[in-house]
This record gives structure tokens, sequence and C-alpha cells, in this order.
């Protein structure tokens, strides 16, 4: 199996890899399998990534937001019924209230999304977005009401998937008027901790800890390259932002599969397949997690990309393999996932 993904890893890194700078692993139920990790966290003082270098992760957050919406369902403190506006005061503006918890949870809410990745201008969207509201104060997530009430609904509730960053800042919302916590102490408090993740955490931008990797973008003019201090939000929230490493993300698709994060229904219903993304490709979504089908074979995964950012973590049941890769730079790994499914699924 070494020889296998070894294998995968190599031939990506000749044909379109090169210059990757993070951490590639792939570890099974008796320890790790291969990694490798190049590049540097710290490109000025020439700090090398490690293999316990933590990363941002992105929209691979919407992974643990998914988990904590879950545990609370768990608890009978919520349900996948329950509509947005009967949990929230807040004026949610033009947002149907037909919204369900449901709804968000599998993108097909319909809510208008503050980052449409579906636009074709979407980088500059988001440069103007930042130049209006700037990422330093993105520090709490009712600071994003301004942003996503006054959209349009893009669709009907539960007609089709839609991809929404916007959902998953009110699933945040949601998850603090529920259990009285801030969304990233309840994070803290109910996953993290109890999973052991022990360089996981929602670290500000401006405050990184020890061995943790600066993200870094180049400069299209004159290819000098810079941080991400300026193109993110300071603190993550409940749809990205989050900072983890491989041996974390390890642990925390065993715990999952474990039922030590949810009970056993209610991790079934996580990872049931909820709503179909590409039925050809055998892509679906279920209640925080995405989900393939390679040969009859169910693997699940999750997947993150911003400035500075590049990430998907991925866990085969039927060999018990987690294979992530953690990037500190623009560079696209989704070849690298899709070759993973197609050799150890």
């Amino acid at each position: 199996m070494k020889k296998v993904i070894q294998d995968i890893y190599n031939i990506w890194i000749k044909d379109e890899g090169e210059g990757f700078s993070g951490v590639f692993s792939a570890t099974g139920s008796d320890g790790v399998i291969y990694q490798q990790a190049c590049g540097y966290r710290n490109r000025a003082e020439e700090l090398p990534n490690t293999i316990d270098t933590a990363f941002g992760i992105a929209s691979g957050t919407k992974l643990f937001t998914g988990l904590a919406v879950c545990k609370l369902i768990d608890e009978k403190k919520l349900s996948l019924e329950d509509r947005l506006c009967d949990l929230l005061t807040y004026d949610l503006g033009q947002i149907d209230k037909r919204v369900t918890v449901f709804h968000l949870l599998t993108h097909t809410s319909g809510v208008g999304d503050y980052i449409d990745e579906d636009a074709e201008d979407c980088e500059e969207q988001l440069q103007a977005l930042y130049d209006k509201y700037p990422v330093q104060l993105w520090t709490w997530l009712e600071y994003y009401l301004q942003m996503i009430t006054p959209l349009p609904p893009k669709f009907e509730p539960g007609e089709r998937y839609g991809y929404s960053n916007s959902g998953f800042i009110l699933l945040g919302l949601v998850i603090e008027a529920v259990s009285g916590l801030p969304y990233q102490q309840f994070v803290q408090d109910r996953i993290i901790k109890p999973c052991n993740l022990t360089h996981t955490g929602f670290y500000r931008m401006d405050s990184l800890p020890a061995n943790t990797a600066l993200g870094y973008m180049e400069d299209e003019d004159t290819k000098e390259w810079r941080t991400n201090i300026f193109s993110l939000p300071v603190l993550g929230g409940s749809d990205g932002g989050l900072f983890t490493c491989a041996g974390d993300l390890d642990k925390l698709w065993r715990a999952v599969f474990a039922n030590k994060i949810l009970s056993e229904e209610m991790t079934q219903s996580f990872l049931k397949s909820q709503v179909m993304i590409d039925e050809e490709c055998g892509e679906s979504y279920g209640l925080g997690v995405y989900r393939n089908i390679e040969d009859d074979k169910v693997s699940y995964y999750a997947v993150g990309g911003d400035s500075g950012v590049d990430f998907f973590t991925a866990y085969f049941p039927e060999s018990k393999i987690v294979v992530s890769a953690l990037g500190n730079t623009d560079m696209n790994t989704f070849d690298l996932l899709d070759e993973s499914f197609e050799v150890l699924a």
C-alpha cells in the first residue's frame, strides 16, 4: 500500500504539483503509511513545513460545523426540521422563512451567498467585499449578517444543491443561539478537545502559534510572494478559517467512524447521501461532508481553497485509510484527490 500511495503522490508532483508547499499524508489503522512535507511555513525565514505543521483549511471547516450541528441534534436541542426564522432573533431580511436546518446543512437553502463561488467574477467580488468590510473586523458571526440578509434568494428552499458559504455562517449563528457559546468555543469544547486534536483551532491570522504555516500568494506581475493576512478574515468562522494538521485529521476521521463524536444513528445520518451533486460522477453530500462513489465503494471527504490555502482530506472506510493534503499556496490539489479516489476506492 505504501508503494501505491507513494506513486500517486510522485506522479502528481511530476505532472502537476511541482512547487507544492505543504504536507501530504496517508495513514492507516496501524499508523503512518506515507507522508511528505515540502516548502516553507515561513518563506522569509526559510522555516520548513513539517509533518506536524498546522495549515488553514478554508471551507474544510464546514466538516467541523456539520458535526457541531449534528451534535446538538443528537442532544435533542435542535432538529433538522427547525426553521431558521424560529431559531434566530435577528432581522433575516430576504432569507426565505421556509429555510430549515436541513436546507442549510445540505446546501439546499437557496440563501443568497455573500461569496458567490458560481460567479465568474467571484475573486473580484470578494476583493470588493474586503474593501467594504475590512478583514480585521471579521471576528464574530453576527458581523456577516449585513452581507447576507440583503441578498435575494438564489432558488426555492429544497429545490436543488447550491454551495453556500452564507448557509454555514447561519448554521454557526444557530449553534451560538442554541448552545449559548460562541461558535468557535463550542467547536473547541465539544469536538476539538474531546478528540484530542492538539494542533487544531481558530487561530487569529495576526497571532498564529508555533509551527503554523503562513499562507502565501504569488503576485502575478512581480512574481513575489506575499502572505494572505489581508486576504482572509482575521478569525475563522463557521464557513471557513480553521487551522489543523495531518495528524489531527486522522484522529478526527477515526473518531467519527468510531461514533465517538455522534451517536451511531446520528453518524449514519451525517454520512448518508442527503442530496445529489453530480449523479454521473457519483458525488453527493451528507450533513456537512462530501461523498464519492467509485465502483460502488463510498469514500468521504472535505475540501477547501482560498487565498494562500489549499486543502483536502478523505477517508476510505474499507481500507480505513485517511489521505490529506494541506497546502499554504494557491496550488490546486483536487487532481491528487481524484487520483486517490480512483486508486484507493
